[in-house]
């Protein structure tokens, strides 16, 4: 089924009527689709060999009702914080479907993720590994790892979320691969398990990964004849989508084919990190038009959402499509909209000359593909409490993060004694 379309000029959610759900639920607010996110889920794992672990990145969406949906689908986790942690195995994803990433983790954090029993950890750094060494040692265990490694390969895409190049904060540099995992074999709380490469996100074109692969394949050989027991290769995530009406997306059959024709003889178990290709287009922001203002040369819509609710379009230029929740008849006039919110930033822009039919203060629009890096991202900036979320599953909904009253907000708060 078609998780977001029209029905007699109406915008539903699966069979859920978005405009008769803003009226109960007030606007701004998230709406994600259960059977887009199992979907989308299954269509990913489904173009993989059965002993793959399709392990969703949290961080692109950490709602607690999503990832339950996503692990009772099947799907292990990708985290990047021990909060991130204890959200995946509250949501009842096993620990040993749980693979855990990111530059930063604190002793703390390593501890906990042992003794939770998680499937491994990619290990991004020589200081990391020594750290997650000594708390292995000193909890009596041996930490499963993959060292990930940085290709040196452009993905293409945004520079603010490009992780492989030479000079990315992310992984270590492929010309020391031998060298660490030299380093890592000598130590006794590590257990070397496989190999991790992750290349940035949002990547549209193939051949970025193929290079990737193409390495962490050469690679796996060379530290097989060094004697390492390469069992796993993670390929982590990044695979893109299509934001605007006409993009097309990336061919995820072309994609596990390189795969398949790159790993066919190597004999390891696969990990796939996605987050955004599962939960983008699972997810809209509904909101409300505050006005229609006309400016000296162009026509603005400022709406009820604004860049804390959703930060994407301005920490990326991100274009989003927009469309108005009441579909317009055919034929009716159509504007050129700068599509805004309240914030008081000018970069507070959803879009820029988004052609929509004439609106007027109170009509309904929703953006599009914004269950990834959505309200994971939502902030209070300008004190405002961030867009409550919605799952809808068939003809039923639910509020799976309510939003805060300008009360709770103002409450977590505190003062000192000396300002009484």
């Amino acid at each position: 089924m078609k998780a977001f379309g029209y029905r007699e000029h109406r915008l539903f959610a699966e069979d859920v009527d978005l405009s008769a759900l803003a009226a109960e639920v007030g606007t701004p607010f998230y709406c994600y689709s259960s059977a887009a996110l199992e979907q989308n889920y299954r269509a990913f794992a489904d173009a993989f060999p059965k002993r793959t672990l399709i392990a969703f990145s949290v961080k692109a969406n950490g709602n607690l009702a999503v990832l339950k949906t996503l692990a009772q689908a099947g799907a292990g986790a990708d985290v990047v914080s021990g909060g991130e942690l204890k959200k995946a195995l509250a949501a009842g994803i096993q620990a040993d479907k749980i693979v855990f990433s990111g530059v930063g983790k604190t002793p703390a954090e390593m501890k906990l993720a042992l003794d939770a029993g998680i499937h491994q950890f990619n290990v991004e750094s020589e200081a990391e590994l020594d750290a997650l060494n000594r708390v292995a040692l000193a909890g009596g265990k041996r930490a499963p790892v993959a060292i990930r490694v940085n290709p040196d390969v452009d993905a293409r895409t945004h520079a603010k979320i490009t992780t492989g190049t030479a000079e990315s904060k992310f992984g270590i540099p492929w010309t020391r691969g031998r060298e660490i995992y030299a380093q890592a074999a000598r130590l006794a709380g590590i257990a070397i398990v496989g190999v991790d490469v992750h290349i940035g996100s949002q990547i549209t074109a193939l051949a970025p990964f193929e290079a990737a692969f193409k390495r962490v394949v050469e690679l796996i050989g060379v530290l097989r004849a060094d004697g390492h027991a390469i069992a796993r290769a993670d390929l982590g995530g990044g695979l893109g989508v299509a934001y605007r009406a006409g993009e097309p997306p990336p061919d995820l059959a072309a994609y596990a084919a390189i795969v398949a024709t790159l790993t066919r003889d190597l004999g390891v178990a696969l990990i796939f990190e996605p987050g955004r290709a599962i939960a983008a287009d699972a997810g809209i922001l509904v909101s409300r038009v505050i006005y229609a203002k006309r400016g000296e040369s162009r026509d603005f819509l400022i709406l009820d959402a604004g860049m804390n609710d959703f930060l994407r379009p301005a920490l990326y230029d991100a274009r989003h499509e927009i469309v108005p929740v009441n579909e317009a008849a055919p034929g009716t006039p159509t504007l050129n909209y700068d599509v805004v919110g309240p914030v008081c930033e000018t970069a507070d822009l959803f879009a820029r000359d988004c052609v929509l039919p004439r609106l007027e203060s109170g009509d309904l629009v929703a953006i599009l593909s914004t269950g990834a890096y959505g309200a994971v991202m939502a902030s209070a900036y300008n004190a405002r409490p961030p867009a409550p979320e919605v799952l809808v599953k068939q003809g039923q909904w639910s509020i799976v993060r309510p939003k805060m009253s300008d009360d709770e907000l103002h409450g977590l708060d505190r003062l000192p004694p000396w300002l009484g």
